[in-house]
């Protein structure tokens, strides 16, 4: 599974791996594949150094990346307390609502929230950019937009190529015009932010309108004639997220919403504005159910929805609420019906491959087995 992207990153396969661990991250570039780690749920700069040098002495000198969130446009003088206060009290008055309807005990006294999105305000995401620039990254994706224009400078001066998600190809025309090296073609089917266009229509409109910039398919892949579909429809790879959420070197710290992911079929999942106040495709929940009820006061837009929900979503997760349990993943857990390693994942991806890629000969009359 190799095109010219990959040769040029120096890896074996033109699999691109998303994800928030970095046992994960190293894990996929250890299998040939190029790991992506995801720096949103960093509020400290120290834990994000830590888990670099963790990927840094696991990777076996494999190339790997850095995913960001940050607004193209700058906003001065916003501190996190200062968006904290824009919240209604109506909204906290809901959270606890909820909360106390399902009985999720509070957090213990002097444990603080696991679950901060603060990585979404561009100040944070500049510090972790700060530590991430020492280290040897290969690639900078950013899920938010093209990322201000200093930033892409400061990538290109490192000899560090920059990446962007999009989700429509005036997205991805936006994002060539901004410098920026590779655009990944998301597609509805996608876990997390994702927009209203299908992955079969969305990356051949991307692939067209920002030649020749490579492309990355996004959204719905999770094997091997899909990865070899993508390819087929001109993408110079694939980039994967969810379908690591379930191999063994995930962290997720909850045995109950493995199960979930596990039983959860391809029909399971819900764009949603709950958790972060963009749609974002998730596992449907008593929680998503709450937040997109007409009789509810709606989610907020981002970052305060994210600020609002974050103690509530770190005690769902604490205490294993399954009525509210869940998690971004996108319309590909379906296909998540067993817990694998990273490298079985690449195993059946390879596997899968060169079995699309000889059936579409056979039908070419071009087989050579």
């Amino acid at each position: 599974m190799q095109t010219e992207l990959s040769n040029h990153l120096g890896v074996e396969h033109a699999v691109f791996g998303f994800t928030p661990f970095p046992t994960v991250a190293a894990a996929i570039s250890r299998a040939g594949g190029f790991g992506v780690l995801g720096a949103v749920r960093y509020t400290a700069p120290d834990e994000l150094k830590r888990d670099l040098d963790w990927i840094e002495a696991h990777a076996e000198g494999r190339p790997y990346g850095l995913d960001v969130v940050m607004p193209a446009k700058k906003v001065e003088g916003v501190s996190e307390a200062d968006v904290e206060a824009m919240i209604p009290e109506g909204h906290r008055r809901f959270v606890k609502d909820v909360l106390a309807r399902y009985g999720v005990p509070e957090l213990a006294e002097g444990e603080a929230s696991g679950w901060r999105i603060t990585g979404w305000m561009e100040q944070v995401a500049r510090t972790q950019l700060d530590v991430a620039f020492d280290y040897p990254i290969k690639l900078l994706a950013n899920a938010l937009g093209s990322p201000p224009a200093d930033v892409v400078a400061r990538a290109h001066d490192r000899g560090v190529l920059v990446a962007a998600l999009a989700g429509s190809a005036r997205h991805a025309r936006k994002h060539k015009d901004a410098g920026i090296d590779i655009v990944v073609a998301q597609g509805y089917e996608a876990g997390g932010h994702t927009g209203e266009i299908a992955s079969m229509v969305l990356t051949p409109e991307v692939v067209d309108a920002v030649a020749p910039l490579p492309v990355l398919s996004a959204g719905g892949i999770g094997s091997g004639r899909q990865v070899a579909a993508a390819l087929s429809l001109g993408a110079q790879g694939v980039w994967l997220g969810s379908i690591w959420l379930t191999t063994t070197e995930a962290d997720l710290h909850s045995p109950a919403l493995t199960r979930k992911l596990l039983a959860a079929g391809s029909g399971d999942t819900v764009r949603s504005r709950a958790l972060t106040g963009k749609p974002a495709r998730q596992l449907r929940t008593e929680w998503t159910d709450a937040w997109d009820d007409a009789s509810g006061p709606g989610p907020l837009p981002m970052p305060l929805q994210g600020l609002l929900v974050a103690d509530a979503v770190s005690r769902v997760q604490r205490y294993e609420v399954e009525p509210l349990l869940g998690t971004p993943v996108g319309q590909i857990v379906g296909r998540m019906t067993s817990e694998r390693s990273v490298q079985a994942v690449f195993d059946d991806l390879t596997r899968g491959f060169a079995e699309a890629v000889d059936r579409v000969n056979r039908i070419a009359g071009r087989s050579t087995r």
